[in-house]
C-alpha cells in the first residue's frame, strides 16, 4: 500500500446524427491552433496510459461519430488544442461542477466526467489561494486515491494538464479504471500538501447517471492462443469504447513465471496500425493467472471491415547444440541457431578469467548453465556484470557483460544449454467482428 506522501510523488452503432455532427464540426473549428512548441509551458503529469486526457470533451451519444473525430480531436499530439468547456456546454458528457474549498483557501473543483466500459474520465481545476501561484513543486502536491461507489473502487490511472498564464489555476483531466453502472453516487478520494506543508486527505462526491455511459463499438471474446518457444500467448478479449481499446490477454508459460518481457502486441483497424499507450501485466490473485492488459487509442472508423492483433515479437529462446569456441575472441559474431553472439575478449585475471561476450538488446545467458571447458573440465560462471552498450559506430548498438570463472587453466569453450532473446514471431490473430456495433 503506497503513503500519502508517495502519491503526492507521483506523476502521472448507427449513422453519425447530423446534430451531433455539426455539434462535434463546432467545436473542431473552435479549438485554439496549437502554438509553436518554444511558446508553450506546460505542467506535463502524465503516467502510465494517460494519452486520452481530453476524451473528457464530447458525447455521450452515438459511438461512431466519436471515433470519426478521434483522429482529429483527441490524438496524443492534439490533447491540448480542444475547447473542454465549449463541448461540454454543448450537451455532452456529465456535468458536475462540484468544489471543495482546503483550509489554505485552495479550492479543487470537479467540473465533469465522462464514462465507458474502459474508463472513466474527470475534468477538474485547481484554483490556488489569492496572492498565491503554482511553485516548482507545481502539482505534485495532488493527487489522486480512487473512485468509490456502489460496487465500485477505481484506481486513477493517469492523467495530465496545463497551468493558467498567470500559474494560479491548474486544469486538467484524469483517468480511472471504470465505474459500476449501478453507482448513483461517487467519491472521488484526494490527496494535498497545503501551504503550511500538512498533507490532508479530503473526498468529493456527486451524483453520477450510469445512462449516460457511452456505449462500445465493438466488445468481442478473441480466445485465441499463439505458440510461443517456452509456452503460449492467449488473447482473451478486446472492448473498443470511445475512450481507449482495451485487449486482455493472458500467458500460459512452461515455467509458471511472468514473462522478463512483454508479448508486444500490434492492432490493426482495416489494414491500419492503432497506436498503443501502454501495457501491465501481473498475477491475478484468484485466478492465478499471468495476465496483461493492453491498452490502444480508440478506433480510427466505425466501418469495421478487418480488426487483427499481430504478436510481434516476444521472449524466444535459443537452444544451444555445441560448445562454442573461445580460441580466437574478436568483435566478429559468432552464429548460434538463427541468432549471434559476439565473443569479444577472453582475459586472464587475478581469480581465473573474464569472458566479454555481447549480443542484441535483451539477450540473457542460461546463467544456471553457463560454464566453461578448462583443461577438460567444466567451471560455472561465478559473477556476472551489469549490462554496457557497445556502438558499433555504424548505427547499431549491441549490449555486453563480463562473465568471470575462477580457474587458473585458459578456458576453451563456452559451455550453456541456451539463451533468451527478442524473437520476431509476427503473427497474425483475427478478431471477430459479430458484436460490432453498426
Amino acid at each position: 500500500m503506497r503513503t500519502i506522501e508517495e502519491r503526492l510523488q507521483e506523476h502521472q452503432q448507427t449513422r453519425t446524427p447530423s446534430e451531433l455532427e455539426g455539434r462535434l464540426r463546432k467545436a473542431l473549428e473552435q479549438a485554439p491552433a496549437r502554438q509553436p512548441r518554444s511558446r508553450i509551458r506546460r505542467a506535463r503529469t502524465w503516467v502510465a496510459a494517460s494519452a486520452a486526457a481530453l476524451l473528457l470533451t464530447v458525447g455521450v451519444y452515438q459511438y461512431p461519430a466519436l471515433a470519426y473525430y478521434g483522429g482529429k480531436l483527441f490524438s496524443q499530439s492534439e490533447l491540448n488544442t480542444v475547447n473542454f468547456a465549449q463541448v461540454v456546454k454543448e450537451g455532452y458528457g456529465q456535468a458536475v461542477n462540484q468544489s471543495k474549498t482546503l483550509k489554505d483557501g485552495t479550492i479543487f473543483t470537479i467540473k465533469a466526467v465522462i464514462a465507458d466500459d474502459n474508463n472513466l474520465l474527470m475534468h477538474y481545476s485547481i484554483q490556488r489561494p489569492p496572492g498565491l501561484v503554482f511553485d516548482e513543486t507545481g502539482f505534485s502536491n495532488y493527487s489522486f486515491n480512487n473512485i468509490k461507489g456502489l460496487f465500485t473502487d477505481s484506481d486513477p490511472t493517469g492523467g495530465g494538464g496545463d497551468y493558467s498564464p498567470d500559474k494560479t489555476r491548474f486544469e486538467g483531466v484524469y483517468k480511472f479504471e471504470p465505474v459500476s453502472p449501478f453507482s448513483k453516487k461517487l467519491t472521488v478520494n484526494l490527496n494535498a500538501k497545503l501551504t503550511s506543508g500538512e498533507i490532508v486527505h479530503f473526498p468529493i462526491s456527486f451524483k453520477y447517471d450510469p445512462n449516460l455511459a457511452m456505449k462500445s463499438l465493438l466488445v468481442a471474446d478473441i480466445d485465441q492462443a499463439v505458440p510461443v518457444d517456452e509456452g503460449k500467448v492467449f488473447y482473451d478479449s478486446i472492448t473498443a469504447s470511445p475512450t481507449s481499446t482495451i485487449v486482455k490477454g493472458h500467458y500460459e508459460m512452461d515455467n509458471g513465471e511472468i514473462p522478463r518481457f512483454p508479448a508486444a502486441t500490434k492492432l490493426y483497424v482495416n489494414g491500419t496500425e492503432v497506436n498503443m499507450w501502454s501495457m501491465r501485466s501481473g498475477l491475478n490473485e484468484k485466478t492465478k493467472a499471468l495476465e496483461f492488459q493492453i491498452e490502444f487509442d480508440v478506433l480510427p472508423t466505425d466501418k469495421l471491415q478487418t480488426v487483427e492483433l499481430v504478436l510481434d515479437n516476444f521472449i524466444g529462446y535459443q537452444t544451444v547444440e555445441q560448445p562454442i569456441s573461445l580460441a580466437s575472441p574478436s568483435d566478429r559474431s559468432v552464429p548460434v541457431g538463427n541468432e549471434k553472439l559476439w565473443i569479444r575478449s577472453v582475459t586472464k585475471t587475478a581469480e581465473g578469467y573474464d569472458i566479454v561476450i555481447a549480443g542484441k538488446q535483451f539477450t540473457m545467458l542460461d546463467k544456471d548453465t553457463l560454464a566453461v571447458q578448462a583443461a577438460g573440465a567444466a567451471v560455472p560462471v561465478t559473477s556476472i556484470s551489469d549490462f554496457r552498450s557497445w556502438d558499433l559506430k555504424n548505427g547499431n548498438i549491441l549490449w555486453e557483460r563480463t562473465y568471470s570463472f575462477q580457474t587458473t587453466d585458459k578456458p576453451q569453450f563456452l559451455l550453456m544449454d541456451g539463451f533468451d532473446y527478442i524473437k520476431f514471431y509476427r503473427q497474425t490473430v483475427p478478431v471477430p467482428l459479430g458484436d460490432a456495433k453498426h
